[in-house]
């Protein structure tokens, strides 16, 4: 297994791990899950974590999950599905901020971990010669 795609599935096991447990703990109590008030998403288009929490557990809980299981089995299309899932992951992130009207040290944290998956994935993408690294690819005319 090439490091970049061991790395890409430590990382997103990590994070999908992270978000089925909080988006699990916001479902099941919607008004204070782990002890968040609700008070935090005044202002915002949501009276309670429910569905913040579906979207955290379906899109980064489970799409970091499908992007750790196709790293440990070497897809081809890692490249994809690892820059799609880290870009899920930091939009997440500025949104939540956007929404509280605040930034916390685990902000901060996931935010650079999709970095480095985005990153990472570019890698992966340079070394396969695919789109969008496939423009930088110096071909004769």
């Amino acid at each position: 297994m090439n490091k970049n795609y061991r790395f890409l599935l430590i990382l997103h096991t990590f994070v999908s791990v992270g978000a089925l447990f909080g988006g699990m703990a916001g479902m099941i109590d919607p008004h204070e899950p782990l002890g968040i008030p609700a008070e935090l998403l005044e202002g915002s288009p949501f009276s309670n974590y429910f569905i913040p929490s579906l979207i955290l557990f379906v899109v980064i809980g489970l799409g970091h999950g499908v992007s750790a299981l196709t790293a440990r089995k070497n897809s081809k299309h890692q490249g994809y599905i690892s820059s799609i899932f880290s870009w899920a992951l930091m939009i997440w992130i500025v949104v939540q901020c956007i929404i509280m009207n605040d930034v916390h040290a685990a902000h901060v944290f996931y935010f650079l971990i999709g970095l480095i998956g985005a990153v990472s994935a570019m890698f992966i993408l340079f070394e396969q010669h695919l789109f969008p690294a496939n423009l930088f690819k110096k071909t004769p005319f």
